[in-house]
């Protein structure tokens, strides 16, 4: 079952990789192989993770791609439904069979 207000991933980062292990922003860029501007930017929940970043997470601190790319899916999601009832599609259906 989906969190129904997930927190922002760098939230996480933030949290449990950073102020839990007692390190400095610019240390873990400086081992994530990133600049301290695009860490800053995730754990103050400016920018998301993307693949790329997923992976280095994962490498740094031993988890999955899928893990840190699900928590920005479950994230991004969240964001979408709230504001799902503004959103307006026409149903598409079917006027013809389907070739075969």
């Amino acid at each position: 079952m989906r969190m129904k207000n997930p927190p922002h991933p760098g939230r996480i980062v933030r949290q449990e990789c950073i102020e839990s292990l007692g390190v400095t922003v610019t240390d873990v860029a400086k081992r994530l192989g990133v600049t301290r501007q695009a860490l800053n930017n995730l754990v103050n929940e400016k920018a998301g993770i993307s693949p790329e970043m997923a992976i280095r997470l994962s490498k740094a601190f031993g988890s999955s791609p899928e893990v840190w790319l699900g928590l920005q899916m479950e994230y991004d999601l969240a964001q979408a439904e709230r504001h799902a009832a503004k959103i307006k599609v026409n149903r598409i259906t079917a006027t013809h069979p389907a070739p075969r």
